[in-house]
């Protein structure tokens, strides 16, 4: 079984998606781990990995409007001929000025989905009024740029508000794991919230930047989440792209079983064979 796809307004996605902050150097852990990993991710390793998604049914990747990804992708495309589909964000300026020019530029890139900063949105987000300032504006921005228009947030009151104010949005992204990493409320609430938003929820932070192991945070985000909530993973190679596609695999299908890691300690706990 490949990944499944999944609609998001024109395009069909994987069910499973690539995440980037790994390839940009944006650990979540440590100036040290952020380091090595600016330093590690060339655009020729950045492109292995997407090549590996490719080969598991991921046709599509989430990841800021960064001169990286433009040239890792077009690479990509380059030697295999499929072009993955680019679910942009704009980058963490509080500015007006600055989201539209990163429109624009993500526009050039034909980026097919773009989505405002939590930056932004959540600097500009008045919950009670169901409003967001300046937002029109740039949602507009994106569709004359010819992409799907969307809003990433670390606000879980963004989902219900941006609904009930009736903007151009077709998409949102939001943190979800099953520790609360980078969450704003109890996570059977920030579920909750997703599950109540028809429109697709691009689910970030599934494995808590490493926190999590893949199999039990996969667990808890397919079975606290729509069937059309596309799932994000910044995958470090070509192996954790394989173990990660095959995990959703298994958990979809209900078939196969989850191997066990082995280390010499575990000599003590396993008994006899």
């Amino acid at each position: 079984m490949a990944i499944p796809l999944i609609p998001l307004a024109q395009y069909k996605i994987s069910k499973l998606i690539c995440g980037t902050n790994s390839f940009l150097g944006f650990s979540h852990f440590s100036y040290a781990k952020d380091s090595f990993l600016k330093r590690y991710f060339t655009v020729e390793r950045i492109a292995e990995v997407m090549k590996a998604c490719l080969e598991k049914g991921i046709n599509a990747f989430v990841g800021p409007a960064d001169q990286k990804l433009a040239d890792a992708r077009k690479m990509v495309e380059d030697e295999t001929g499929q072009r993955m589909i680019w679910v942009s964000t704009t980058y963490g300026h509080k500015e007006k000025e600055k989201q539209a020019e990163e429109i624009k530029w993500l526009a050039k890139q034909k980026a097919e989905i773009c989505l405002i900063h939590a930056s932004y949105t959540d600097s500009h987000l008045i919950s009670g009024e169901n409003k967001i300032e300046g937002i029109e504006d740039l949602l507009a921005l994106i569709r004359e740029g010819g992409m799907v228009p969307g809003l990433s947030t670390h606000r879980p009151d963004t989902l219900p508000s941006a609904e009930a104010g009736g903007y151009d949005v077709e998409c949102y992204i939001l943190p979800l794991n099953v520790i609360g990493f980078l969450c704003a409320i109890e996570t059977n609430w920030q579920a909750e919230i997703i599950r109540r938003t028809p429109k697709p929820v691009i689910i970030i932070k599934p494995l808590a930047a490493g926190r999590v192991m893949p199999y039990e945070a996969l667990s808890y985000v397919l079975a606290n989440t729509k069937p059309n909530d596309p799932i994000a993973i910044g995958f470090m190679s070509r192996e954790e792209v394989e173990e990660d596609a095959g995990i959703v695999e298994m958990l979809l299908t209900g078939k196969g079983e989850m191997k066990l890691l082995y280390s010499p300690s575990k000599s003590l706990v396993e008994g006899e064979k």
